[in-house]
């Protein structure tokens, strides 16, 4: 059995990112918990305004709590740092939470995002997981997988920025639907299309994802790190 930690920056990147995945994963028996870092709301207000935005941030984190009941997650925390602000944040703050977690859960596996997105949030996670998962003895952090968010991922300056070149690819053909289904109760965060980051649009990206390696549907990652260790 596996045990999962997915590390997000807001609330609807663990499921754009590797929902159908998850989905797989508590198929077969593993454990998952979801650790979201930033409260996903406050960077609509030229200022943060915490709480102005507090009953939304609550519904937003409510409707989270809901769809990882459904799916089976074991558990989903939220560290509620500024929304699009972790540039403001003392990085090492961020990974002392998400040491915490690795300590009480023990994932061997992570994912988590793309380490070149656009989002500054998507970036500065991504830094405090590879710090937090450092490789050093007794980690229990044996893979890292970073996973692409339609529009972030997509929009980088190629020249600045390392573009997203997956590497392993995983089979989400019989989870696809669901993933949409859940993607489809985060109302507010979803667009219409030809928004990037549509209910149709991710669809069309699992597919592009699978049957560019031969499948019906497939989430693709960059594998970051795994260690083949004998304990």
């Amino acid at each position: 059995m596996n045990k999962i930690l997915v590390v997000a920056a807001h609330p609807d990147d663990e499921l754009l990112g590797c929902g159908g995945t998850i989905i797989e994963h508590i198929k077969k028996g593993d454990q998952v918990g979801m650790l979201i870092v930033s409260e996903g709301v406050t960077s609509r207000d030229e200022k943060r305004n915490y709480p102005k935005r507090k009953k939304e941030i609550e519904k937003l984190h409510l409707i989270s709590k809901k769809i990882v009941n459904k799916m089976g997650v074991n558990f989903i925390r939220f560290l509620d740092f500024p929304d699009n602000r972790l540039d403001n944040v003392n990085l090492i703050d961020i990974v002392k939470k998400i040491e915490k977690t690795i300590k009480q859960f023990s994932p061997n596996i992570i994912y988590t995002h793309h380490g070149d997105d656009l989002n500054i949030d998507h970036e500065l996670v991504t830094r405090a997981v590879l710090t937090a998962a450092r490789p050093i003895p007794k980690q229990p952090v044996l893979k890292i997988y970073s996973f692409e968010v339609l529009s972030s991922t997509h929009w980088i300056e190629p020249s600045k920025r390392k573009a997203f070149v997956p590497n392993y690819f995983k089979d989400i053909s019989k989870s696809l639907k669901d993933k949409i289904k859940y993607l489809g109760m985060y109302k507010g965060e979803m667009r219409k299309w030809p928004h990037a980051r549509s209910l149709k649009s991710i669809k069309d990206l699992a597919l592009y994802r699978g049957s560019s390696v031969g499948l019906k549907a497939a989430e693709a990652f960059q594998l970051i790190r795994e260690i083949s260790r004998e304990d």
